[in-house]
């Protein structure tokens, strides 16, 4: 550990311990905090250019403007012929299909959405490059569609605080036809024959760009099942804010992966991304709303149902770690917002690009965000990032 990392878990440890934690809580709550992400000075130029997958994306959308979203996307995507039944996913026949490609002889009684003219399918451009996002209107498509494309049609229960996520390493077996196709027709040019195919197969299961994909699941209801009255809007008014926060949060993390290689279900990832939806949304960042998302707006009194407690790391609400983490979490959150609203305020030309900003966030331990040094590390942190974008 070299000087400068061992100042930072010195700094990490001081403000945790002031904060009353003491012996292996420390350690608990170091892993909490943590920023998983690459150092901000190893940022590639940015735009990146788009994944390979977006490109076929782009086509089921175009398809889709003029046949409609369902019917599109139930013909490319396997895993939306299939119902969702629990153990589904251990059946021969479903596996043939979503390990294989082997689709049954005989036509399967699949899921059906509520509201199939509620699906939107576009394609949002990001700092990361673009990405393809999946809209449902109705609460009951957007669960039905997550527990197909995550957890292979298995009907585990989603909580609801959950109102997007972000489908990672998907496995399009129309990728594969298309490439099946023109590796066919070159092997015919070449002489070959189509029994060489397994052997083919077999290589190009490493190559996971050539198949996998990563698209946003996105639902048009209250962000963080926070009921507009809570937030001083209009039930309308909320419903857009609400969809633009998911957008812009789900961005983010698609940005963190990319461009630091890390995308994970935990608290740090978790507050630069609920800064980034709030921000991308309304211009500011607004730390009442993200003590209502995060189900701390009484605290220390916790709300059963707020979003923290879908993080699969964090202690039971009511253990004394999870009381730590919240005062962790809440300072970090003031000490974003005081410095978020000061430099807003000094004028337009003073505060940085949005992709700065997280670039910059994402360098930081939340233990540091909560710190007395906080504004000096967020500049010194902008200014350094703020040089590649």
């Amino acid at each position: 550990m070299n000087e400068a990392t061992a100042t930072r878990e010195r700094l990490r440890r001081d403000v945790l311990k002031r904060m009353g934690a003491v012996g292996a809580e420390v350690e608990e709550l170091l892993d909490y905090g943590r920023s998983r992400f690459a150092d901000a000075n190893a940022l590639p130029p940015l735009p990146l250019d788009d994944e390979p997958f977006v490109a076929v994306w782009r086509e089921y959308a175009a398809e889709a403007a003029h046949l409609g979203v369902w019917p599109v996307l139930r013909e490319k995507l396997i895993q939306l012929r299939f119902p969702i039944r629990a153990g589904i996913s251990t059946e021969p026949i479903y596996r043939a299909a979503t390990l294989q490609g082997k689709l049954p002889e005989t036509a399967q009684a699949s899921w059906t959405p509520v509201d199939p003219t509620g699906l939107k399918l576009i394609l949002h451009e990001t700092a990361a490059g673009a990405i393809p996002v999946l809209q449902t209107r109705n609460r009951e498509d957007f669960v039905g569609l997550v527990r197909i494309l995550t957890l292979r049609n298995e009907p585990a229960p989603i909580p609801d605080s959950m109102g997007a996520t972000m489908v990672a390493g998907f496995s399009n077996w129309d990728r594969i036809a298309r490439y099946r196709r023109n590796w066919e027709e070159i092997t015919r040019k070449r002489g070959g024959g189509n029994g060489e195919w397994p052997a083919e197969f077999a290589r190009l299961i490493p190559c996971k760009h050539l198949y996998q994909d990563r698209f946003i699941l996105l639902s048009e209801g209250d962000y963080s099942n926070v009921s507009a009255d809570k937030v001083g809007m209009t039930e309308e008014e909320w419903r857009q804010v609400s969809l633009r926060i998911r957008l812009e949060h789900e961005c983010a993390h698609y940005f963190t992966r990319r461009v630091f290689g890390s995308m994970q279900n935990a608290v740090h990832d978790e507050f630069l991304a609920d800064y980034a939806g709030i921000v991308g949304a309304i211009g500011h960042y607004q730390f009442d709303w993200f003590m209502l998302f995060m189900g701390m707006e009484d605290f220390p009194c916790y709300r059963q149902g707020g979003r923290l407690e879908n993080y699969q790391t964090i202690p039971p609400p009511g253990a004394r770690v999870f009381t730590l983490l919240q005062r962790l979490i809440r300072k970090a959150a003031e000490n974003l917002a005081r410095w978020d609203n000061r430099i807003r305020a000094s004028g337009p030309g003073n505060f940085p690009g949005q992709t700065a900003l997280l670039a910059a966030l994402a360098g930081l331990h939340l233990e540091e965000l909560a710190s007395e040094e906080a504004d000096s590390l967020l500049a010194r942190a902008v200014k350094e990032t703020a040089t590649h974008v």
